[in-house]
């Protein structure tokens, strides 16, 4: 596992928004030793990217391929090169992608070494 793929793991609430993950752990003394939950983060790192506009990341401005958009747009190659540039961005190598229908598709990818 790379850098990049562990990290603080994030949940889906009801609504669709993400939350940090929280276990709070407390000694014999009541004392809070840990409680952020730690774990492998490659998922949740592509699905943010693809969900991020350009401009949401504060430490990265140009990050993010917006699929929100591709939900009232016919043609897909121009996201097709996005999720390919902005995973590359980010140190992603994508191995597959598969998205030739906005209601199914597959991107494999990884982290380059």
């Amino acid at each position: 596992m790379k850098a990049k793929d562990f990290g603080i793991q994030y949940k889906s609430n009801n609504e669709g928004h993400f939350d940090l993950e929280i276990n709070v752990k407390k000694d014999a003394s009541g004392r809070i030793v840990s409680g952020l939950v730690l774990g492998p983060t490659l998922e949740q790192n592509i699905a943010c990217i693809l969900i991020a506009e350009p401009g949401d990341f504060k430490e990265n401005l140009s990050l993010g391929v917006g699929i929100r958009s591709a939900l009232l747009d016919e043609d897909l190659l121009p996201y097709r090169h996005q999720i390919r540039e902005q995973f590359s961005r980010d140190g992603l190598y994508v191995s597959s992608l598969d998205f030739y229908d906005i209601s199914k598709f597959k991107i494999n990818a990884a982290y380059e070494d």
